[in-house]
This record gives structure tokens, C-alpha cells and sequence, in this order.
């Protein structure tokens, strides 16, 4: 029997736990204390006999911070030697409701929710305090990304510019648009300007007075011979 016993205690301890947060836009990590060491610690316990670690790891959550758990992707392990036994914690990422569901369990005595920097410093073991800034870098990283606006919904959100139109004064004619040649479309006259007769252009040749086109044609082809 005292072999057996021996045995047992050398084996391995198996546990598992959660990264838990609150919010999304600046997350708050969660660190309880533990009733009988006083001791500020990530949120984890042991696994029951044939329960699973992913089980395990929302069940403690739930019963160390009284909220209950939505769990996400696996973060990673922590190893360490705790009484002459090897014990492997493993985490994953949680989300946690807005409003408690349960109370307390009396291993707990109190839960905080902290920023990044100000959880890890309330963590009592340097281990938890490097998986906690190592990971937990990692999950702000993710949440900045994705506030980030991509370049579609920059060039989206940005408002259309207004053509500005010249005015034109009253009484003269507006050059014609692009738009207004295409076929379908038909100008207007403006209404608002007094209809008067155009005004007739005055001919200038290079000698005095005024000729006839004709005279003008037949010297312009004697001076081209």
C-alpha cells in the first residue's frame, strides 16, 4: 500500500484554466485571490476524474469568478514543480458575460477586473506574470487590428465632392458641357436675360474701307501665284 501511495503522488498533476476577460473595446483580465495563501492567481484548478481539460478549464473559471464563459482559442501551457510533482496548466482564451450568473466558491476569496499591465503586476507568481504579458499582448494585438479601418471603408465613408457651377451673368451665353452634347439632352435658353438682337461683327481688312468677299478671294489667290 505505501507503494502505491508513493506512486501516486509522483504522478503528474494535470489542470487547466482561462485567460478570462470583460469587454471587448479595452478588455479587463480577470486575477482572484485564493482564500487560504492569499495569493493573486490566474483562474484554473484541477481536472475531475474523466472530465476533459477544456471542460475543466470553463468549470473553474465559472466557479472562481462567478460569470459565466464563453471559451475560444487554446493560448498555451505552463509547467512547473509544485511539491516534488510535475503539474501542467493548460489556458484558453474566455469571454466572459457582462453580469455574474453564480457566486463565489469558498477557495476564492475575491476576483478583480484589470487592465493588461495592472493584472500582471497584481499576479503573486513571476510564472503566471510572463504567460499573462506574453499572451495577453497577443490578444490586444488582435483587438487593435481589428478597429483598424481598411481601405474600402476608408474610400466609402469619405463624402462625395459637389460640382461647383460658375455663374454665369445675365445676357451672356454659358460655353457649352460635356454632359449637354450627350444625345437626349437639348439647351435651354435663359429665360431670365432680355431677348435682344445679336450684335453684328465688324469686318477689318488690311486696306482702308470696306470690299466686297469677292475682290478679296481674287487677291488673295494673285498674292499665293
Amino acid at each position: 500500500m505505501k507503494k502505491s501511495k508513493k506512486k501516486t503522488r509522483r504522478q503528474p498533476i494535470e489542470a487547466a484554466g482561462g485567460i478570462v476577460m470583460r469587454g471587448r473595446v479595452r478588455p479587463l483580465f480577470a486575477v482572484v485571490q485564493l482564500s487560504r495563501q492569499k495569493t493573486w492567481v490566474l483562474p484554473k484548478g484541477k481536472l475531475n476524474r474523466d472530465e476533459t481539460a477544456l471542460a475543466a478549464a470553463r468549470r473553474e473559471a465559472i466557479e472562481e469568478t462567478g460569470h459565466d464563459m464563453e471559451v475560444h482559442e487554446f493560448l498555451g501551457s505552463l509547467v512547473y514543480q509544485t511539491a516534488g510533482r510535475k503539474k501542467t496548466v493548460r489556458f484558453w482564451r474566455m469571454q466572459a458575460s457582462s453580469r455574474p450568473v453564480a457566486k463565489l466558491m469558498r477557495d476564492v476569496r475575491a476576483v478583480r477586473w484589470l487592465h493588461l499591465a495592472p493584472a500582471i503586476a497584481k499576479l503573486t507568481h513571476e510564472r503566471e506574470k510572463l504567460f499573462l504579458e506574453k499572451v495577453g499582448r497577443q490578444i490586444m494585438r488582435r483587438t487593435a487590428s481589428r478597429k483598424r479601418p481598411t481601405a474600402k471603408s476608408g474610400i466609402a465613408r469619405r463624402k462625395p465632392v459637389k460640382a461647383v457651377r460658375k455663374r454665369v451673368p445675365a445676357g451672356l451665353v454659358a460655353p457649352p458641357e460635356r454632359h449637354q452634347n450627350a444625345p437626349g439632352l437639348t439647351l435651354r435658353e435663359d429665360v431670365s436675360a432680355p431677348h435682344t438682337a445679336p450684335l453684328p461683327v465688324p469686318f477689318r481688312s488690311q486696306t482702308a474701307g470696306q470690299k466686297p468677299p469677292a475682290l478679296i478671294r481674287k487677291l488673295w489667290t494673285l498674292l499665293r501665284r
